[in-house]
């Protein structure tokens, strides 16, 4: 068996980008290799993949290998079936590579502790020019706008100097238009999925319903989420797509303000609570029913600019 620990960096996302990969062999020779790269102009997507690549082509032909990364966007492309939107190059050489090992891919939340992955995530962003090299010993640089801020003396937003919790003072801060674009979705059987389509489910349209919810969950976010501003959201879309190849029904939702603070959360939890809509609509039906990958996918406005997840 072989393990392969991935990841990728892009500075600008697009701009200069960087990969790594660490290739454990867990049989009795115990062999491990460390693999990196960088590329000029790229983005965040492609490093990933391309870290992979690099670390299937280091493996025999035929062998037994888990993949561990931690971009959703990889891992459900090769194991769930998502869409193929862009980068048809690399998803051509990694189907290529990957029909011909066993594969197994495996997603691990990323700065979890997990010591190779926070290793993978080093050597990526070095390459990427993200961060320095700890062979300087220097600490982390600060990321250029479009991208988070990775110093680490970074401290936590949301707590005073007496570490007690708090929301955060904005006053100063200029007003901006602010999107931010979240997703998720809700696995289920896939005679469920069809009850879905044919307006079956005892409860009523389960789409329309979810729709609504995700809508006024998004409005109700501050009473949600203690430290989150009430905030006039300008716009809210969340759309539902059923996915009959992954028989599930992919949630996005968009929320869009021009004010002084982001609205990933709002977006966050119109995902959330529409699926979990979905889920009480049809647990009668289907008690195998997963909500899974809530995730940020983009957001934009502020100091930060863009920042961009998932293509």
């Amino acid at each position: 068996m072989i393990e392969i620990h991935a990841d990728g960096a892009c500075k600008d996302n697009p701009g200069p980008g960087g990969w790594a990969a660490i290739i454990l062999s867990t049989g009795k020779d115990g062999q491990r290799k460390v693999i990196k790269g960088r590329e000029e102009n790229t983005t965040n997507n492609r490093m990933e993949l391309t870290a992979v690549i690099k670390g299937l082509e280091q493996t025999p032909v035929g062998s037994e290998v888990v993949v561990y990364s931690d971009s959703q966007y990889l891992i459900n492309t090769m194991s769930r079936g998502w869409k193929r939107k862009k980068n048809n190059d690399l998803w051509e050489s990694l189907g290529h590579l990957s029909s011909s090992r066993a594969v197994r891919w495996e997603w691990e939340r990323g700065h979890a502790g997990d010591p190779l992955n926070e290793e993978v995530d080093r050597l990526a962003k070095e390459q990427a020019g993200i961060i320095k090299s700890r062979r300087g010993n220097s600490k982390v640089a600060n990321v250029e706008s479009g991208n988070d801020d990775l110093r680490q003396d970074k401290q936590l937003t949301h707590l005073n100097a007496q570490g007690r919790a708090r929301m955060v003072d904005i006053t100063e801060k200029a007003d901006t238009q602010r999107e931010a674009v979240a997703k998720g979705y809700v696995t289920m059987e896939p005679s469920t999925l069809h009850l879905i389509k044919e307006g079956k489910v005892a409860k009523g349209d389960v789409l329309s319903v979810a729709r609504l919810a995700g809508v006024m969950a998004a409005k109700s976010t501050p009473h949600l989420i203690p430290l989150c501003h009430p905030l006039l959201l300008t716009d809210i879309e969340v759309e539902l797509q059923l996915n009959q190849e992954s028989s599930t029904v992919d949630i996005t939702a968009t929320v869009r303000t021009t004010g002084k603070t982001g609205v990933e959360m709002e977006a966050l939890t119109a995902v959330s609570v529409a699926a979990l809509t979905i889920y009480d609509m049809c647990k009668a039906a289907d008690r195998r029913m997963r909500i899974e990958g809530i995730r940020l996918a983009r957001k934009s406005g502020g100091k930060s600019g863009l920042i961009q997840l998932e293509d």
